[in-house]
């Protein structure tokens, strides 16, 4: 048995970054670049008006008051779109909407509600210094910048600004297929017969999940029986994939031929047995040049073995550099009892009280009540060498829920 630091080294050692494509834009959103996008032009392209109101002379507007206003002619509009072909002289007021390129002659935009009109007139109310209310050229983007670097997982907000520099395709890394097998003669799937006391696989559906929520792209192999034939099959249906993910079957009974059937295949056993719990039964190895583990059937450890272990895998796949769930301190508000020698993973709830960060747990701990992931939004991680967790003990708390911090109403 080995511990999961170990484990996940060895797993990270082993897993391969996948190669490129190029998508279009609107489909790159959650990869992760693979490319530096260099700028080829200004955004904005030319000095534009940050307002409606009138782009004018600074020096025609100095003094200039409610009770002694500045009357310059206007010489007249300019939508956003459009470019004004004349230069403004001394005297003039062009009319100006929002985001139209500022004219020649102007160095300054007056907003429209320090001006009233007058007959062809406007009469400013305020002195307006050079430069005001005007979006300068390349302010957002500047030509031949390093707008993004290879590396990042892509959100909207980068989607938005490669668009404003018309970038239609990307190059990014490739999502990885994962294959997921759940095992087992007492699984039924989600419209199957459960009536003679048979197990709904919600391991396939969380798996799936769990995949899709990190980048890869989820092959559901459905389900195996408990034969060596059939799981040689599937095992072998999933080699197809970048990554083999497989669920129960890997403990010590006598129908747990999930390892076994692997190792025929040519699976290069890395490990089996990691010193945590839940999900101590856990099997990684190599086949054909590709990951394939296998977790626990139990579907509480299955999904904190995934937290642990493929999930880096994947993301590491994806050419992502994050890897890992944040991490928060915490106070713990209740006693628990726990055995010494293993890493423990306990379904908690974080909250924020007068400010610092309180953790709870969710109740039982048992591997098989799955809702208590479903309410849980971390995992304390309580070290091999305690036994006990005490009411103000500080503890450390892997954040699962990426709405953490969100609220019903506006925080400001």
């Amino acid at each position: 048995m080995i511990s999961v630091e170990e484990a996940l080294n060895t797993i990270l050692s082993h897993i391969k970054i996948l190669g490129t494509e190029r998508v279009s834009l609107q489909d790159s959103l959650g990869s992760v670049l693979a490319e530096d996008i260099i700028a080829s032009f200004n955004v904005p392209p030319l000095d534009n008006s940050a307002m409606d109101g009138y782009a004018a002379k600074a020096e025609d507007l100095q003094g200039a008051s409610e009770q002694n206003p500045a009357k310059l002619k206007i010489s007249g509009e300019l939508p956003a779109g459009y470019r004004s072909k004349n230069l403004l002289k001394k005297g003039e007021a062009l009319r100006i909407m929002t985001g139209a390129p500022v004219p020649e002659g102007a160095d300054t935009v007056v907003m429209q509600e320090d001006t009233r009109e007058d007959n062809g007139n406007v009469e400013v109310f305020k002195e307006v210094k050079s430069g005001t209310n005007i979006r300068r050229a390349g302010e957002d983007i500047s030509e031949g910048q390093v707008l993004f670097k290879k590396g990042i997982r892509i959100r909207p907000a980068h989607i938005g600004s490669l668009a404003s520099i018309k970038k239609a395709l990307v190059s990014v890394y490739q999502r990885p297929r994962v294959a997921i097998l759940s095992t087992g003669d007492e699984l039924v799937d989600i419209d199957g017969d459960n009536s003679d006391g048979k197990i709904v696989s919600s391991n396939t559906y969380s798996l799936l999940a769990l995949v899709k929520e990190n980048g890869g792209i989820p092959v559901n192999l459905g389900i195996g029986r408990d034969t060596k034939e059939v799981l040689k099959e599937k095992f072998l249906e999933g080699l197809h994939s970048d990554i083999i993910i497989s669920s129960g079957g890997v403990s010590v009974g006598d129908y747990d031929f999930v390892k076994d059937v692997l190792q025929e295949l040519g699976l290069e056993m890395k490990f089996w047995k990691v010193s945590m719990r839940p999900g101590q039964p856990l099997a990684f190895g190599m086949i054909e040049g590709k990951p394939a583990f296998g977790l626990p059937g139990n579907p509480v450890s299955a999904m904190v073995s995934f937290e642990q272990f493929v999930r880096p895998a994947i993301r590491k796949m994806t050419g992502d550099q994050n890897l890992f769930r944040p991490l928060i301190t915490g106070i713990a508000k209740e006693e628990l009892k726990i055995k010494k020698g293993k890493k423990h993973f306990i379904r908690c709830v974080v909250t924020i009280e007068e400010g610092q960060y309180t953790v709870s747990t969710t109740g039982a701990q048992g591997s098989g009540m799955l809702t208590s992931m479903a309410v849980a939004n971390g995992l304390m991680v309580v070290p091999e060498d305690k036994n006990c967790v005490n009411p103000g003990d500080t503890v450390k708390v892997q954040i699962l829920d990426s709405d953490f911090g969100a609220t019903k109403e506006p925080a400001y």
